[in-house]
């Protein structure tokens, strides 16, 4: 790896979000000050804008930098004016500018449903909020059981900032595992998958349920490091040689656009095995590129 490389990405890109978020900031307040609908609409639109210039920036700043070959398949047609659902697996912190770079310019800009620990990242955070990232508080079933008020607090979060994007094209990222893949997280969740953890469909369904007649196609991406798994850091320090991406584009079944996936067993079981299907095909996919 190459120390320097990494260091010279670093203070370029810190620079770069730092700058950027001033000026995101103080449309973001304005926003927040005058609450006039039209008025907030471009305000959004232009904080939207900072963000798209900022990936722009930085993944040009990797491509400068650094030497990795990305294999992508033949991308799908997708546009601009247009919204998408990704759906993709997860390893490593790196998957975030993989995506970046493989849809750059191509799709509106990305919204990620984030965790709520992420709100306290230093400048981090407070881009996230300034571009409306929904920040998800996920409870456990014995914490649910002491509090069952909290139940569905997660959809409500979903459907307030999905009603947030609606006239204006998104590209909504999820990762249904949830958290990175690890053979350690594997066994412990007994995966029925080679290479994925368990997929977690009721992300997916509130996404859908809130937003579904605006999406206009799953985007399903897998993402394979030959060399393995990498870290951030080994990213930025030029240590990543290669990235194999296959992107599939998918129609969303509309019989599952609609529905109560908390209280609607039979609903709830046809939407996990679309999903799961949708998983089994991905875990093939990684098997033949590590083949």
């Amino acid at each position: 790896m190459n120390q320097f490389r990494g260091l010279f990405t670093q203070l370029i890109i810190l620079p770069v979000t730092i700058t950027l978020i001033i000026p995101m900031m103080l449309v973001a307040i304005l926003k927040l000050l005058i609450p006039i609908r039209v008025f907030r609409r471009r305000c959004t639109r232009i904080v939207l804008g900072i963000g798209e210039l900022w990936a722009w920036l930085v993944t040009g700043v990797f491509r400068f930098a650094h030497q990795t070959r990305y294999e992508i398949n033949p991308l799908p047609p997708v546009d601009r004016d247009h919204s998408y659902l990704v759906i993709c697996n997860h390893q490593s912190w790196v998957d975030i500018p993989v995506l970046m770079a493989v849809f750059d310019g191509r799709v509106p800009f990305y919204r990620f449903f984030l965790k709520k620990q992420l709100m306290w990242l230093p400048f981090l955070g407070i881009a996230f909020w300034a571009l409306e990232y929904p920040f998800m508080q996920r409870h456990s079933k014995a914490y649910l059981e002491k509090h069952p008020e909290k139940q569905g607090e997660d959809l409500k979060i979903t459907q307030k900032a999905c009603a947030k994007m609606r006239g204006i094209p998104a590209t909504i990222i999820n990762y249904p595992e949830g958290t990175r893949c690890t053979p350690t997280k594997q066994a412990k969740q007994g995966s029925p998958y080679k290479h994925l953890l368990r997929p977690k469909a009721g992300g997916i369904s509130f996404v859908l349920s809130s937003m579904g007649d605006q999406l206009d196609a799953l985007l399903d991406v897998t993402i394979h490091y030959p060399d393995g798994v990498p870290g951030f850091w080994q990213f930025l320090c030029n240590g990543v040689s290669r990235i194999q991406v296959d992107v599939q584009k998918r129609p969303l079944p509309k019989d599952l656009l609609h529905g109560d996936y908390q209280n609607d067993p039979e609903f709830r079981q046809r939407f996990q095995t679309w999903v799961n299907q949708l998983w089994e095909e991905k875990d093939q996919r990684l098997e033949a590129m590590k083949g």
